[in-house]
């Protein structure tokens, strides 16, 4: 955002009449100042591209019913004023707000076509609207491009070739690839800011860790302005923006203008002070243009050498990683349903006969593309959005699951399940690879042995339920899935259960298993012993691991803050008890508090398995805090690294408050040995790690929609954020060597998104009683997505190389007879549409195209 100063209720009139926007007194007027006191020195050497804007954000400080009507209202404005300037070109971005016009004004949508054909309106972005570039996974930015460049080239006529993000609270260092493969050469954004980011131009290569680079472009002033007294509209900013001009790499730059925010886009009152500077003897060269026009006139420097970033473009507003954390987890759980749901049904609908709900689908992930826009994910939109959010997230849910149960339904159907004895279970795996691990599923208490068609025993438990009543219970069985595929379980009496060698134990204020002693002390603190090491995970000992608050009096963004470290308690007296003693699952629950504040945490440790999970339960009450999980890991020289969206990014150990995806990790030395700890979690985004002291920014209570400098009034009531209850899980998962090897990207999609349990019931069927669709044979190429093409009856393929290393994959589809080898540059996305019936490959870009 930038400063506002008059009512957004007044502002759409004003900007399509020009009343009162701005009144050209002499003192305001241009043309009062002699040119020779006011332009600079060798000012008509230069050229200035007027980019005629309104940036919209379509909800904030309104909800999104409001931005629809400022889009129609903007729209309009900007039409007529193109009939009054005949060279004014006007530029907007966001496939729904085109979507918006086409389903309410169909002959605005014609006469917007007509100026789009004579280059006039200018179709930039890509995406179905501005997002969170930090927050949405990799697929989500997929599918942003995927179904906004399909509805701006079929609404106007027109595809995107500019990236445009200008609001946006950073971007990751991995979006260039992405933006390339939607069709986009160049990207122009403008926060961080100068004063956030230091970059050694403001035109530059912008390079992802593949190797994919676009020409990026920061604005230098503004995306636009809110009134007559900011940016163009007075004449300091058009001699701010001229002197700036010997900075840049050529002597030609972007000058954006028109009222923004609540919309508006270029006004009278704007126009007039442009033709006005256009008029000046000794004025830059002025000229209404579009960023398509200045990007293709950059072509006039074939020498050009360019400084390359190869970076983040953070940090603004590091708050917003961890601000309102219901939308963060909904974003996250909805984005992994959705996918797993689409993987399967898309199997399905070529091994099992399957419907694919394509439209179902498509339109969910609208649903959650209107939510990652930028003002939106990052928390700072009013308290009432995040009701809409949870709904509409909740709708994706709906037809996410509801996709998934209906297709794997189907498939056990077909496989026969007939002892009326005993009970059935089938369990898909929607990853490329083997599944090893629990699944659960609550029954009744009858069944002895857990076996599969080969007789194969696998060890089980019972636990407390989620019923209380008609013996229900949770059973747990530690169980095998082939790769993209399924097995079925067979619930019987038999004479000898599967026994475990080394069971998982809870006694007392310890958890163990093979792999770990773990150790609650009485003041909430948590030590993890590594036997395999022979060392303790945590610096600290068996003192390691702390719920730390800090001390937060920022606003909704957190502007200007660079790191969360005033620490001002911790939770604390703990109380501990076993709430599952093995032999396959071992659980501790751990209770503490802060002032109103109650943390419990069950961890658990599985036998065989060398992660550790932990739920969390908060019951948050406190206001203007952070509350932060510490895990100092016990390494020298640590490194930490980020995953982010298809890719990850290394940073420093400074103590930065950093975006983060699903897992972060922080490797180093111990001796001659590398060690390192990785930390998986389905809910948070924000992370710091100052030295070898990792740390999960679990919740902050700010107050909603707070802006500075508007100060808080003690005496005053406010929505406070993230009051009450909220729950989300953890898996720790130390490793003796580099993430790279321990594959914590495939450990993550395992985390997030499990395998489905279906219960069967008595039938006959045709289909084996275990099978395997699709398999990748590289361990850190993974299938990230599944789905059945936008155009024809094709399967879409993504294939993402994770850990940063060149390599090659063989990738198998045997029920349409389909073998594909490829190499991979590190954190390469591969997409291949495979034609089921011909049994052919065909790489495609991120439009499938």
């Amino acid at each position: 955002m930038i400063a506002k100063t008059i009512s957004r209720r007044d502002f759409i009139h004003r900007a399509a009449t020009g009343a009162g926007l701005l009144a050209l007194s002499p003192a305001n007027s241009l043309l009062a100042h002699p040119a020779k006191s006011f332009w600079p020195k060798n000012a008509k050497k230069y050229t200035i591209y007027m980019i005629g804007h309104a940036h919209i954000d379509l909800v904030w400080l309104w909800p999104w019913t409001e931005g629809l009507a400022v889009v129609h209202s903007t729209f309009r404005s900007a039409l007529e004023r193109m009939k009054e300037t005949p060279d004014l070109v006007f530029t907007s971005s966001s496939a729904l707000f085109y979507r918006w016009v086409a389903e309410n004004d169909p002959e605005m949508l014609d006469e917007i076509r007509r100026r789009v054909a004579e280059g006039r309106w200018n179709v930039v972005g890509g995406w179905w609207t501005e997002p969170d570039m930090n927050i949405p996974s990799g697929e989500a930015m997929v599918r942003q491009g995927l179904y906004g460049q399909r509805t701006l080239r079929k609404l106007t006529g027109r595809q995107a070739t500019v990236a445009f993000g200008a609001d946006s609270f950073g971007h990751a260092g991995t979006i260039p690839q992405i933006i390339k493969l939607q069709g986009m050469e160049t990207f122009v954004f403008m926060r961080p800011g100068g004063g956030e980011k230091n970059l050694p131009s403001n035109l530059f290569r912008w390079e992802g860790p593949d190797g994919s680079s676009v020409l990026a472009y920061r604005i230098h002033h503004h995306y636009g302005s809110l009134d007559q007294g900011e940016a163009l509209t007075t004449r300091n900013d058009l001699r701010e923006v001229t002197e700036y001009v010997p900075q840049h790499p050529v002597p030609a730059v972007m000058k954006f203008f028109g009222v923004g925010d609540h919309g508006g886009g270029p006004s009278k009152a704007h126009i007039r002070v442009i033709n006005e500077a256009r008029a000046e003897k000794d004025a830059p060269v002025i000229v209404y243009s579009s960023m398509d026009r200045y990007f293709e006139d950059l072509r006039k420097y074939p020498d050009l050498q360019l400084p390359v970033v190869k970076d983040d473009l953070q940090h603004h507003a590091p708050g917003c990683y961890t601000a309102e954390s219901a939308i963060k987890k909904n974003n996250r759980l909805a984005e992994a349903a959705l996918v797993t749901a689409e993987k399967i049904s898309a199997i399905g609908s070529v091994c099992w006969k399957n419907s694919y709900p394509k439209d179902a689908f498509t339109q969910a992930w609208e649903r959650i593309m209107l939510l990652q826009f930028h003002d939106s994910m990052a928390g700072t939109s009013l308290v009432s959005h995040y009701q809409y959010a949870r709904n509409g997230y909740g709708y994706a849910l709906n037809v996410a699951d509801d996709a998934t149960a209906m297709a794997v339904q189907k498939l056990e159907w077909q496989v026969a399940a007939e002892d009326p004895e005993s009970r059935y279970l089938l369990v898909f795996n929607p990853h490329a690879w083997e599944f090893k691990g629990i699944v659960r599923y609550d029954s009744d208490r009858g069944i002895i042995c857990i076996t599969d068609e080969h007789g194969h025993t696998y060890p089980y438990q019972w636990i407390t339920g989620q019923a209380q009543t008609h013996g229900r219970q949770t059973l747990l069985i530690d169980v095998t899935v082939p790769p993209m595929g399924y097995v079925q379980l067979r619930g019987r009496h038999c004479a000898s259960p599967a026994e475990l060698p080394d069971p998982a134990r809870a006694e007392e204020n310890v958890l163990e298993n093979e792999y770990y002693r773990i150790t609650f002390s009485s003041t909430g603190t948590v030590g993890v012993f590594d036997k395999k090491s022979g060392k303790h995970v945590f610096s600290g000992g068996e003192t390691g691991c702390r719920a730390i608050v800090i001390d937060d009096p920022s606003d909704t963004w957190s502007h200007d803050i660079k790191s969360f470290d005033s620490e001002i308690g911790a939770f604390a007296g703990a109380s501990v008890k076993p709430l599952c003693r093995g032999p396959l699952l071992a659980t501790m629950r751990v209770t503490t508090t802060y002032g109103r504040s109650t943390l419990t945490v069950d961890w658990s440790l599985t036998a065989g398995s060398n992660r550790i999970e932990a739920e969390v339960k908060l019951d948050w009450h406190e206001r203007l805090k952070m509350l932060k999980f510490s895990f100092p890991v016990d390494v020298d020289t640590p490194t930490p690294t980020y995953e982010a969206p298809y890719g990850f990014i290394v940073r420093t150990a400074s103590g930065d408050e950093d975006p983060g995806q699903r897992w972060v990790d922080v490797s180093g030395r111990r001796g001659d040995e590398t060690y390192g700890l990785a930390i998986i979690n389905d809910a948070k985004y924000g992370y710091s790690v100052r030295d070898n002291d990792l740390r999960i920014s679990v919740v902050r209570s700010a107050v909603y929609a707070h802006h500075q400098p508007k100060e808080l009034r003690p005496e005053l009531e406010y929505e406070w954020m993230d009051q009450g209850l909220q729950t989300f899980r953890l898996w720790l998962a130390p490793h003796r060597n580099s993430w790279q090897e321990s594959h914590i990207p495939r450990i993550a999609e395992e985390f997030i998104a499990p395998p489905v349990v279906i219960y069967q019931g008595i039938h006959p069927g045709v289909l084996p009683k275990s099978g395997s669709f699709m398999e990748i044979d590289a361990p850190d190429v993974l299938v990230t997505a599944v789905k059945k093409s936008e155009d024809g009856d094709d399967l879409i393929v993504r294939l993402v190389e994770t850990v940063g290393q060149e390599t090659s994959a063989t990738f198998r589809f045997p029920s349409a007879g389909i073998i594909w080898r490829g190499t991979f540059r590190p954190c390469e996305i591969k997409t291949l549409r495979l034609s089921v019936g011909a049994g052919t490959v065909m790489e495609v870009n991120l439009l499938e195209e």
